[in-house]
């Protein structure tokens, strides 16, 4: 597989959460209507399925096998944050085995998406019941997964071997939303993973942190780190 099964409406949903996939076209549009205008109107239209399915797996499939490099992806609890369509999460499903992804996400759109720092997480590009199709479409099995809306659910309190969340935490909103929500569920075993320009703060909270990817020339200037070892008050 190099590409995944999607439809127009999830294509859309895809292309609002990761811009870096945006052909230049659509890019000059947005620029000039704005994001409100293209958001409501012109990226319900305006794009083909089949290239926005190819870029949006080519770009998953890097994250993969960044992580792979790092992380034992095999018979693991995942726990993914902020995760968009989860095609990051169809890659393991399909490389690794024996794998639960619980995904916590934002289950609305903005009327008008403001991409940036967000310290209330209150931005949202994301329909919950068109992520289920989309896991399922994609040979994901239902045992296999859950999602929770993290405005309208109560999050499952369990432990897991790796939290994810790849620009979305600490990138699009403030770390310490979740942070008593992680004393309930972490472990010493427990490994994080995310991206954020302050690595060093993260010393402060985790008693290992460890970068495994800088970005300095893309939309996406970060450093990605895997933490583990939560240091509880």
């Amino acid at each position: 597989m190099q590409h995944f099964n999607l439809d127009r409406k999830i294509a859309r949903l895809i292309l609002l959460q990761r811009t870096e996939i945006t052909s230049p076209f659509l890019k000059r549009l947005r620029k000039f209507f704005g994001r409100y205008i293209f958001t409501s109107f012109l990226s319900r239209f305006l794009f083909f399925n089949t290239s926005i399915s190819r870029r949006y797996y080519d770009l998953m499939f890097k994250e993969y096998n960044l992580l792979n490099l790092h992380l034992d992806l095999s018979n693991k609890k995942i726990l993914s944050i902020g995760s968009g369509m989860c095609g990051l999460e169809l890659l393991i499903n399909s490389n690794s085995k024996n794998n639960f992804f619980t995904i916590i996400e934002k289950n609305y759109v903005s009327k008008k998406v403001k991409y940036g720092w967000d310290p209330m997480n209150n931005e949202a590009y994301n329909n919950n019941d068109l992520l289920k199709s989309f896991l399922i479409d994609n040979h994901m099995k239902e045992k296999n997964f859950e999602i929770f809306d993290f405005d309208k659910d109560k999050l499952p309190v369990k432990n897991y071997d790796y939290i994810i969340s790849l620009y979305s935490l600490d990138y699009h909103y403030d770390f310490s939303i979740y942070m008593e929500y992680f004393k309930s569920i972490f472990t010493d075993k427990t490994k994080m993973v995310f991206d954020t320009i302050r690595p060093e703060y993260f010393k402060k909270i985790f008693e290992e942190v460890k970068i495994i990817q800088s970005e300095q020339k893309s939309i996406h200037s970060s450093k990605r780190i895997i933490c583990n070892k939560l240091i509880l008050d």
